[in-house]
């Protein structure tokens, strides 16, 4: 599929049935798979051969989707995870271990940001939180001789700031390590983050690419550009025998393009066991078949709302790039010329108590932990996604108490803005 656009590749991508063979993505739901020999599942154990023996591990409906996902992006190989959070953990776990240290954009999800900050530094795995814009003598300073990644979000959530990924990838390949990109609000309808010079991508597939709030799950995406072998002393795990499968080193074995995502599969999926079911690929196939129509409308929508919301006057400020005033309006123009999102941040006038009074009035948006859905939905992130954050924390992402996230959905732009107007005159 790759002499193929993208909106081809949402549609027919990771899949091609032969004759006679199902036209939609077969669901394999068996936790199991039947050899005739012994030699034969050995094989695969000793990953001499590509097969399936438990879906712990792999999965032909998983596979197939997570093809779908690595053609999409651009990418040499792909695997689905059971949320966007095991995503990030997988894809930076591959390449830490205890001792190492990763530098971070502040401005990231709060789940992300505790997963990183609290609980991988449990695991002795330090971190350096740097904020997304700024200056690149800043960035490298922050650079310890352990680090093994930096992570960023392409549109962060919620705060929406835009990662200059060149800048990052700049400084990340110029200290030996590869820059891991959460580009799940963007899409890669919206933004390749390969293009501009990341070796790995990650998304939660529960927000846009599923996109009807069915099933919760993650992908992985290596671009195979970075060379491990290059940064051996970096990555042991990566360039060095690995025991637990008789000595095979993954740089050697697979090739650049393939070590990361079959080291994260062998040792990571069958350790911690992650796994998406078949059940949700299969859902979340039929939301990629849609998404390159989708997310026009989104954007459409997220436009028409910020805009409005610029203009009224218990609005304190708006946070969407698609705003030619917006600090970030620039980078977006630079890495998403077809516009972002459709998710929207502002702060109302009266903080905490006015987001609270706002949100009691919508009628047509729901209050949810959840983005990125067909239907429009808002938050308070101080009271529910980032609750566990500092208010220096929260600061620091760009998160004030009164900020509302709302996520505009696929109905008609007039109705949201006349929902909006309605909770707004009720403050």
């Amino acid at each position: 599929m790759s002499d193929y656009r993208l909106d081809t590749k949402c549609v027919q991508g990771g899949y091609r049935p032969g004759n006679g063979e199902p036209r939609q993505i077969p669901i394999v739901q068996s936790t199991t798979f039947r050899y005739e020999t012994s030699e034969a599942m050995g094989r695969l154990f000793d990953l001499e051969d590509s097969g399936y023996f438990y879906t712990r591990l792999q999965n032909p409906t998983n596979d197939l989707v997570a093809a779908k996902i690595a053609e999409m992006e651009g990418g040499t190989a792909a695997m689905l995870t059971s949320s966007g959070q095991a995503a990030n953990f997988f894809a930076l776990f591959n390449v830490c271990e205890c001792g190492s240290h990763i530098v971070a954009s502040s401005a990231i999800y709060g789940g992300t940001f505790n997963l990183i900050e609290v609980t991988m530094r449990k695991m002795g795995i330090t971190a350096t939180f740097v904020a997304p814009d700024c200056t690149e003598e800043e960035l490298n300073a922050a650079f310890q001789e352990n680090t093994r990644a930096v992570f960023g979000e392409t549109i962060a959530n919620p705060a929406l700031t835009v990662l200059d990924i060149e800048k990052f990838a700049k400084a990340a390949h110029a200290h030996g390590v590869p820059l891991i990109v959460d580009n799940t609000f963007p899409t890669p309808v919206n933004c390749r983050p390969f293009e501009w010079g990341a070796d790995i991508v990650t998304h939660s597939t529960t927000k846009y690419m599923d996109g009807h709030g069915a099933a919760v799950g993650g992908a992985i995406v290596d671009s195979g550009n970075f060379d491990w072998m290059a940064h051996a002393d970096k990555f042991p795990g990566l360039c060095t025998p690995d025991d637990s499968y008789h000595g095979i080193t993954y740089a050697e074995k697979f090739g650049q393009g393939g070590a990361f995502i079959t080291k994260c599969t062998a040792q990571l999926m069958r350790d911690l066991g992650s796994i998406q079911s078949p059940q949700h690929a299969f859902y979340l196939n039929l939301g990629l078949e849609s998404l390159h129509v989708r997310m026009p409308r989104h954007v459409e929508n997220g436009q028409a709302v910020a805009e409005f919301l610029a203009n009224h006057p218990k609005v304190v400020n708006v946070t969407y790039s698609g705003l030619p005033g917006d600090k970030y309006y620039d980078l977006a123009q630079k890495y998403m010329p077809k516009g972002g999102c459709g998710v929207v941040s502002f702060e109302l006038e009266g903080g905490r108590a006015a987001a609270e009074t706002f949100m009691k009035h919508l009628k047509l948006a729901a209050i949810e932990t959840h983005v990125a859905d067909a239907r429009t939905c808002c938050l308070n992130p101080a009271t529910s996604t980032h609750r566990q954050m500092t208010d220096e924390q929260l600061e620091a992402a760009g998160i004030p108490a009164g900020l509302v996230r709302m996520s505009c959905g696929l109905e008609d732009k007039e109705d949201l803005i006349a929902d909006l107007a309605q909770a707004l005159e009720a403050i």
